[in-house]
């Protein structure tokens, strides 16, 4: 065989993996409104810089007529290349080879890239579609998910890791994402569930539909377990570069800093009267992130869940910041059960990844409630207050309005850690709201008035005059400066610049217990 047609030989084989599971199965992943995995890559990757791993691997099942099964590329495109010029790791299953299923081989080449990415400490991304295990391949198919687990596992932390459904994820495929960091689904082409629709009618007797079971909505606003929905593949891709672009490559660096054109010293004028006067009326705590962060611009993470919180990325003088914030439109800003489990989630992210934690408080207690209660508000809630101790990022909170009770301490108050608390001067910051407080404290007067309800009123008022404001809380040093709401974000960019050297140390051990 002379050296051309070696060639020759090559770029055949090479094209028969290229085409994956032919051009009808591409078709009909077409007909689907899905991109095939190639496509996805090259629309993830700047052009012309996917390197591909691995093509040439082959599966050695031997059972249920696999040895006469070809499957190109094992079902999964591997490799790397670059998003915006930074280096990133990728693989992609392909639905079209064997159903996308995970088998021996499969797993294998995923793992490689996995562990390439932790060597040079760089993001991973999982672009998952798939039928689940390879059942011909029996325990080797298991032994492969496990593989990926335990490389998840020891990833988080280390470096980013993202998930993007496009298909079907079912079954112990479910648990690589769900370790990741973020997940990224697209509507009405992509569900996640451990058992579908029709194991869970012969078991329970419901009856379920994909969609309502697993689908993108389900999970970015019941479940929890997805962090964005997308109309389609490359709205979907166009996200996840997006997120990119706030994430550093690993735990060692810091995010990449771009220009900004905002002013750094910029005042806002609409601060100043976006609280309304009466401190029972909502707001929006969006209208407040906009108006502080450089040009408006707020990459929300899990926008459709838990909705009484509200956290995201964005830049401050051209640096990321993680932003928590009460949103008052909802439950009142309350902290819940789902609120400290979606918060306590992104602080810890952004504390393995070096970035500052600014916080907007308002809240006005926990939710009450016996559902709350039954389902473990103590342990959730929790969460939050371990998630902001653990933190050594800078820490910045501002209090906007109410920081009432547990709720106060919660969020990012001085107590945990907080390297700097400023408060507006509407801050309300107390053991509980004036009519809990009134209630208890002046209880006996009221009882014994000759008008217990104008008693009631001018006590009410009595307590909101002596205690419903900041300047107790600054007399103690728990609040560092009561600011003018105009100035919020220059303040805050002066105080992250003072903190850009903070060394902060914990205790050694081997990892705390947090109550999950």
């Amino acid at each position: 065989m002379s050296t051309m047609d070696k060639l020759y030989d090559l770029q055949h084989r090479r094209s028969i993996i290229e085409q994956g599971g032919g051009s009808e199965r591409i078709k009909k992943q077409h007909d689907s409104g899905k991109l095939t995995a190639r496509e996805r890559i090259h629309l993830l990757m700047d052009e012309g810089s996917f390197i591909e791993v691995d093509a040439f691997v082959k599966h050695r099942a031997t059972e249920f007529d696999m040895p006469n099964t070809e499957a190109p590329g094992e079902g999964v495109v591997t490799g790397y290349g670059t998003v915006d010029g930074r280096l990133v790791f990728v693989y992609a299953q392909d639905f079209t080879v064997l159903g996308g299923s995970l088998g021996e081989m499969h797993a294998k080449k995923i793992c490689k890239v996995m562990d390439m990415a932790m060597k040079m400490g760089a993001p991973i991304i999982g672009i998952n579609d798939s039928g689940g295990a390879r059942i011909q391949e029996g325990i080797d198919a298991l032994s492969g998910f496990g593989e990926i687990f335990y490389r998840n596992t020891l990833a988080s932390g280390v470096i980013p890791q993202i998930s993007i459904i496009m298909g079907p994820c079912a079954g112990g495929a479910v648990y690589s994402p769900a370790i990741t960091d973020f997940i990224f689904m697209v509507d009405k082409t992509s569900q996640m569930f451990i058992t579908g629709p029709q194991v869970i009618k012969a078991v329970t007797g419901e009856d379920v539909t994909f969609e309502e079971l697993g689908g993108a909505m389900t999970h970015n606003s019941k479940s929890g377990v997805a962090h964005f929905i997308s109309a389609n593949d490359q709205e979907c891709i166009q996200k996840v570069k997006e997120l990119l672009s706030y994430l550093p490559s690993n735990n060692l660096e810091d995010a990449p800093a771009y220009d900004t054109n905002d002013d750094l010293n910029r005042l806002s004028e609409k601060l100043s009267s976006i609280v309304p006067d009466d401190s029972n009326k909502a707001y929006d705590m969006k209208e407040v992130i906009a108006e502080v962060v450089d040009n408006g611009e707020f990459f929300e993470v899990q926008p459709h869940f838990a909705m009484n919180i509200i956290v995201g990325f964005a830049r401050m003088n051209g640096r990321t910041v993680g932003i928590i914030a009460n949103q008052p439109k909802y439950l009142a800003g309350a902290l819940d059960v789902d609120s400290s489990d979606k918060a306590a989630r992104f602080i810890r992210f952004c504390d393995c990844f070096n970035i500052p934690l600014i916080t907007f408080t308002d809240v006005p207690g926990y939710l009450p409630g016996v559902s709350q209660e039954h389902a473990g508000i103590i342990r959730h809630g929790a969460k939050l207050l371990y998630a902001y101790s653990e933190a050594t990022v800078p820490k910045v909170n501002v209090i906007i309005r109410k920081a009432y009770g547990g709720a106060y301490i919660a969020m990012s108050s001085k107590h945990l850690g907080a390297d700097a608390v400023f408060a507006w001067p509407t801050a309300e910051i107390a053991v509980m709201g004036p009519e809990g407080a009134a209630n208890i404290i002046f209880r006996k007067e009221i009882a014994n008035s000759a008008d217990p309800i104008k008693t009631r009123t001018e006590k009410i008022q009595e307590y909101r005059d002596k205690f419903s404001n900041p300047y107790i809380a600054a007399a103690r040093g728990y609040v560092d400066d009561v600011i003018e709401p105009d100035s919020t974000r220059p303040r805050i960019i002066a105080a992250l610049e003072m903190l850009a050297g903070k060394r902060e140390n914990r205790p050694a051990k081997k990892h705390g217990n947090i109550p999950v």
